[in-house]
């Protein structure tokens, strides 16, 4: 049975991807130059990144054209953190992640030329705000009662 779920985790993955490298609806405007910024804790944003699957066409013209497209080869750009990759059954493929805000509009355009066509994208920017919660969650355990 692992094997079976193996082998369809790497279909859908390369399906995605297939899916995500069409570039047909590409604005015709130059790509940014890739940036070679760090994230860092003062700079630092996330990006949640949904890219929904085309379900009227088969995965295996999904995955060609990602490959055409480049999806892979260009998908993460260098230096892009990764923070996490999973495969959301009935949505696709959601992506977090983290980059200097000076290099979301490279991020944007390598999907819009690598991935469009194949999957249709959301994405939802946020801040790491774990910090500052856990450091207020504490606050307010050391408070005495009733305040």
């Amino acid at each position: 049975m692992q094997g079976k779920f193996k082998t369809l985790l790497i279909s859908v993955l390369l399906a995605s991807a297939a899916f995500c490298v069409g570039g047909a609806n590409a604005q015709p405007v130059a790509a940014p130059a890739a940036g070679n910024a760090a994230a860092t804790p003062d700079n630092a944003l996330l990006l949640t990144v949904f890219l929904k699957h085309d379900q009227s066409r088969p995965l295996g013209e999904l995955n060609a054209q990602l490959a055409r497209q480049g999806f892979y080869k260009a998908f993460p750009p260098p230096g892009i953190e990764v923070v996490s990759w999973y495969v959301t059954m009935g949505i696709g493929q959601v992506i977090t992640l983290r980059l200097p805000a000076s290099r979301l509009r490279e991020v944007n355009r390598v999907l819009e030329d690598t991935a469009w066509g194949s999957y249709r994208t959301e994405f939802y920017p946020s801040y790491d705000y774990k910090a500052v919660a856990l450091a207020e969650h504490n606050k307010a355990q050391q408070a005495p009662a009733g305040q």
